[in-house]
């Protein structure tokens, strides 16, 4: 492949990754912003009465977005492999307690899509990470 095909490669791995952490940082504001919302929307059921565990969530969301766009910005190849593999099986995890707590379908679907997503951009990365530099 040649050197602007490779540059082109890069460019659209690091634009997903970046939208990736993007995605990860809006649902992290909302589980702080507006708690029972986004707590529906991953697909809860029921309403706590307190939300500190969805400010934790939200917090703890913040961070990995904050992660994934940092190493997607210096290029981390290995390391945005790895974050989104363990972020494909988290994913999952996800869509299977909000199959067990709610079981509605679209967060069901959306935390599936979203591991198959990390999934395929995992292998992208680390395949970047195993071309050498040119």
């Amino acid at each position: 492949m040649s050197a602007d095909g490779n540059e082109r490669r890069r460019r659209v791995l690091l634009g997903l990754s970046v939208a990736v952490g993007l995605a990860l940082f809006v649902i992290g504001v909302r589980f702080i912003v507006v708690p029972q919302s986004a707590a529906r929307l991953f697909g809860l059921a029921g309403g706590a009465a307190s939300f500190e565990l969805h400010y934790v969530i939200g917090l703890r969301d913040l961070w990995l977005a904050l992660t994934v766009i940092g190493l997607a910005v210096f290029r981390e190849w290995r390391g945005l492999a790895l974050w989104l593999g363990l972020g494909a099986a988290v994913c999952v995890g996800d869509g299977a307690i909000a199959a067990s707590s709610s079981a509605r379908a679209a967060p069901i679907a959306f935390h599936l899509a979203s591991g198959v997503l990390c999934a395929l951009l995992a292998v992208a990365c680390w395949r970047e990470a195993r071309r050498p530099s040119a």
